[in-house]
């Protein structure tokens, strides 16, 4: 088993940075994958980036490449997302989600088996 907890969302303007984390418990943090998803209004969740179990390999998806970093402190049992250069279109929830499987990152939300209740972003223009 393996809670999540996100924090960090807010109100902020377009242009502006914000850092997400996830805090995580149960499971030993350091043997599984995260990643963050988002939802925004109207739309399916989607896959934002992924990071393995060591932080040695991440991955993006193209409409957040070069703007977002993923990270984690395996000693924290927290992973962030840093958020440069917001748009308009980041609008969103924002997701942490655990991969168990072991060694592939994955963009497929059906590969993530333990979710947080999400953080909500919202960038005016």
């Amino acid at each position: 088993q393996v809670q999540l907890v996100e924090s960090g969302g807010g109100l902020v303007q377009a242009g502006d940075s914000l850092t997400l984390s996830c805090a995580a418990s149960g499971r030993t943090f350091s043997t599984y994958n995260m990643g963050w998803f988002r939802q925004a209004p109207g739309k399916e969740r989607s896959f934002v980036a992924a990071i393995s179990w060591g932080g040695f390999s991440t991955y993006y998806a193209d409409s957040v490449k070069g703007r977002f970093t993923i990270s984690r402190d395996n000693a924290k049992n927290t992973v962030y997302l840093q958020m440069n250069s917001l748009k308009s279109e980041d609008t969103a929830v924002y997701y942490c989600a655990a991969d168990l499987r072991g060694a592939v990152r994955s963009t497929r939300q059906v590969d993530y088996a333990y979710w947080g209740q999400g953080t909500q972003v919202t960038v005016s223009s």
